[in-house]
């Protein structure tokens, strides 16, 4: 969302620099002055695995640099090569979604609606590959006071949140598991610790023998924010990039607003599961094509095998 507060007023590269260097961080260049991998991060998921992306796409905006037009062809190109099975979007808007939709090859569909209902505001739309999965039940609600209420708000916030969620069957194990997606308000650390007990608590009304998958952007710093705590503690969710056997890129911070990337700093876009889930592989992508990165996030991505 425009207007990110808490995440500060961007500063010329040199201010920045002198920041990070005064706080202990090291310094990269973008990504975008790097030549691209050719090979996927994880890419197509071998075997019984499964390959999970979050992923905030930034609106669509007309606003150059950085437009949708501009961003598109290089989202394109990095959902073509990694091939998810699942991505839990945040931020897309209906006629982006259908952008994505259409650059996504045909086995794809997704699920999802506007947070001010029907196709109107932001989505939290969940993408899937129909080869191997099929929804079999889904489900918005709204991290208010009152949740089935569409496009409500409480806790400070002056933004809509919401979330999605669906239950899959994997077509090839025969296992069922739910995912959730999410995306908590960036201005109101109090709406941030109440949406948190909230999706802790929906995600603990799911049948115990359901593996849950919790993708989204938390506005909230992993391994140190209360809203971290809540989901980790109280609905026994685990972080997969401490969980995650290998993993497959440097750790950087997960919001960039397209200048210099951080490495060790703050994720506040996670993926968390719970239940009988094995994390193979974790990455967070940084992939650019001349310049260009295709959201100012960056992808968390996980391999994923449940038990």
């Amino acid at each position: 969302m425009p207007g990110r507060v808490h995440r500060g007023t961007l500063r010329p590269l040199g201010v920045i620099a002198v920041l990070l260097i005064g706080l202990g961080l090291p310094l990269t260049m973008p990504a975008a002055a790097e030549q691209p991998r050719e090979e996927p991060l994880i890419g197509p998921p071998p075997g019984d695995s499964l390959h999970v992306m979050s992923y905030n796409l930034r609106f669509a905006s007309h606003k150059r640099p950085n437009s949708w037009t501009q961003r598109r062809p290089v989202m394109a190109e990095l959902l073509r090569r990694e091939q998810p099975t699942v991505i839990g979007t945040q931020e897309g808007l209906y006629g982006q979604l259908k952008d994505i939709d259409e650059d996504l090859p045909d086995h794809y569909d997704w699920i999802g609606v506007g947070r001010a209902g029907g196709s109107r505001d932001e989505f939290m739309a969940v993408f899937y590959d129909t080869r191997r999965l099929e929804p079999l039940e889904f489900d918005n609600f709204w991290l208010s006071d009152t949740p089935e209420a569409v496009g409500s708000r409480s806790w400070g916030n002056r933004t809509i949140r919401m979330a999605t969620w669906v239950r899959f069957a994997d077509l090839r194990t025969g296992r069922e598991f739910v995912v959730v997606n999410t995306h908590f308000d960036d201005r109101s650390a109090e709406a941030r610790r109440r949406s948190a007990a909230l999706i802790r608590d929906r995600i603990n009304a799911f049948a115990p023998t359901l593996p849950v998958v919790l993708t989204g952007d938390f506005n909230s710093a992993a391994e140190r924010s209360a809203p971290y705590e809540i989901l980790t503690r109280g609905a026994g969710l685990a972080d997969t990039w401490l969980t995650a056997a290998t993993r497959r890129s440097p750790q950087y911070m997960t919001w960039h607003g397209y200048r210099l990337l951080v490495p060790y700093g703050p994720r506040i876009d996670w993926m968390l599961t719970k239940g009988a889930v094995t994390v193979e592989a974790a990455a967070i992508n940084t992939f650019t094509r001349d310049g260009q990165f295709p959201s100012d996030h960056l992808p968390v991505q996980t391999l994923l095998r449940f038990d």
